[in-house]
């Protein structure tokens, strides 16, 4: 029996235009109608986030919310902080140096600002992913030495993966590195990613692994797809990512994959 549903949010639960479906929708508040806690698992920040929860009506129910990739988890009713962790200083000093150095952007979040410390193509798309507002941070560094949940590092993904080589050579076992999107490296605290969020969740609700229904897209859902007794990719999914997973949707985002594997749970006959 299903008991917790964990949902990423870009690609998996978000349609490409960036709304919910009022299929999906309606699927989420089922469930939580049928006693299944809903939990929101994505890299976005509190406030990029909340206003999906308040369309599940997640606001009226002490659900979760774990942002920043399981660097925070908030209960979605009283905006509570159960659970949060940041990137040691030095690990986030030494990153940020090794980031540059190279030629990339980077990015911090901060309430409901995206700071950078330049600009290119890809901040501004995450900028209008997120609907947060972009500053150019002249003292980037000063801010990363004052701590922070994560640091992201937007460029072209063709170039990427030697940068991540670079970060777990000087970094190894200091940070955890994934990709949220091709064109984002996630630079997060060690040993923290969706999966030991949901861990946490779970132990909180007397919820048991193999009680918990994970889906996403991307490899920043990897750790809770893998973690989750049942994890489904979406058909839009990496490639990686659907060798993970025990299934794959046969319907994309696009096509309410997530409703779809909902009302099949809800039938009994997922």
């Amino acid at each position: 029996m299903i008991r917790m549903i964990a949902i990423d949010l870009d690609d998996t639960l978000l349609r490409s235009d960036l709304t919910i479906s009022f299929r999906a929708r309606n699927a989420v508040k089922r469930a939580a109608r049928a006693g299944i806690a809903i939990v929101l698992a994505t890299g976005r920040i509190p406030a990029a986030t909340e206003p999906f929860a308040r369309l599940l009506g997640m606001h009226k129910r002490n659900d979760y919310l774990v942002c920043g990739n399981g660097t925070l988890i908030i209960e979605s009713g009283t905006k509570r902080v159960v659970f949060e962790t940041k990137l040691s200083v030095q690990a986030a000093l030494t990153a940020f140096d090794l980031v540059s150095a190279e030629g990339f952007a980077v990015q911090l979040y901060e309430n409901d600002v995206m700071f950078v410390s330049k600009t290119n193509e890809f901040t501004v798309y995450d900028q209008k992913l997120t609907g947060l507002k972009q500053v150019v941070a002249d003292n980037f560094r000063d801010m990363v030495a004052k701590g922070c949940d994560k640091l992201l590092v937007p460029g072209d993904p063709l170039i990427l993966p030697p940068l991540e080589s670079i970060l777990n050579t000087y970094l190894d076992g200091e940070i955890t590195l994934f990709t949220s999107k091709p064109y984002f490296l996630e630079i997060l605290p060690p040993k923290t990613d969706k999966g030991t969020a949901l861990e946490k969740i779970a132990a909180r609700l007397g919820v048991k692994r193999e009680e918990v229904l994970a889906m996403g897209d991307s490899m920043n859902d990897a750790a809770m797809l893998e973690w989750a007794g049942k994890g489904v990719a979406m058909l839009n999914g990496d490639e990686r990512v659907k060798k993970i997973a025990d299934a794959v949707s046969d319907k994309t985002n696009d096509d309410d994959g997530v409703a779809d594997i909902i009302e099949k749970l809800l039938g009994g006959s997922l």
